[in-house]
Parts: structure tokens; sequence; C-alpha cells
């Protein structure tokens, strides 16, 4: 994956989350413990992390740098942090050696951050629809490359309801939902 598909994950994300910036953020995401403005600025973390972690190139171990939302931003602050965060990832996708390798978790190329951005994106998105009762499915082509790189055990089918299964969102088919469940970005 690339860096214009961690931009299109956050396009996606604005485009279906800013007509409810004026609802009630507070609630929880679908099913998880955190708010629906909670699980927003997780995002922005994770894409300004993955963003610091490529261009940092630490062998072994997470750089000592967090992104803090102030407690004030608004709904629509937050998706232009996640639009910021993504801008960074994404430029730090594009701009660097295929060769280069980052810790997450093990050695994990460009391709590789990319992918846990748009899935951080999606999977959260689709979270934060949940919580706000906003009708959405995360988009199949994205799914598809999150499934390629980061699930190479997926099994085949719709990359929509498959994602959602291998993230523990929903069943798939006579398959219960996951309980546990990691994705593989680290190479080798």
């Amino acid at each position: 994956m690339t860096g214009p598909h961690v931009r299109a994950a956050a396009a996606e994300m604005n485009r279906v989350l800013r007509p409810a910036v004026d609802r009630d953020w507070t609630v929880a995401a679908a099913e998880l413990t955190w708010s629906c403005w909670t699980t927003a600025a997780h995002v922005a973390h994770d894409l300004f992390a993955y963003a610091a972690q490529l261009t940092g190139l630490p062998a072994d171990e997470y750089l000592p740098v967090d992104l803090r939302v102030r407690t004030d931003a608004t709904p629509a602050d937050l998706l232009t942090v996640v639009t910021a965060s993504a801008g960074l990832l994404a430029a730090a996708v594009d701009g660097a050696d295929p060769a280069a390798r980052a810790w997450h978790w093990g050695p994990c190329d460009p391709g590789g951050f990319a992918a846990m951005g748009v899935a951080e994106t999606l999977l959260h998105t689709c979270d934060i629809t949940g919580g706000l009762r906003l009708d959405w499915s995360p988009p199949p082509q994205l799914c598809a490359g999150v499934l390629g790189r980061l699930f190479p055990d997926a099994p085949g089918g719709d990359p929509v309801a498959v994602l959602l299964w291998m993230t523990g969102r929903a069943p798939l088919g006579d398959r219960p939902r996951r309980t546990a469940w990691t994705w593989r970005a680290a190479l080798g």
C-alpha cells in the first residue's frame, strides 16, 4: 500500500463523518470503551506515530513521542487533525526508500505502515459510525489492500466482511466473531 491509499482512507473518513460533526461524539464508538471523540483522536495519533516511526527508522522500539489532541477540539477539528496526520504518513511512505525498515513489533516496510494507517482509519471509522448510528461500509478496494498486506491468512470472500471478521468486529458466515486477533506488519 502507498500514500494515496492512506489519503483515500482519511478522505473517506471525512466524507462520512463531517456531516455528523454536530452529533454527540461523547457516546461510545460501537462496542469500544472509547468515545467517538477519543477513537478519532486515536486514529490521528496512530497515523502520526506511524509517520514518526517511518521517518525516524528506529530498529527495535517505538519512538518516545505521542500526539495529544487538545480536549477542547471539536469533532470537526479532530477530522482535520486526522487529515493532517494522514498527510504526514502518506508523505513519509511515499518519500521512504522501499528498502527502509522501522520497528513495529519487528522490521516493517513503508507499505506495512501505509496498510496499518489505512486499517486504523477504516476500522475506527466503522466504530465511530456505529456509535453515531450512521450507515456506512468501508471501501472494498482499501479493505482488500489491508487484507493482502496485514492478514496473509485471511479467507477469501468479500473484503469488507473478511476485514471486519479478521479484526473481531463481526462474524463471517458460519464463523463466529473472533475474540483475539493480530495483524502482521513486520516482515520476516
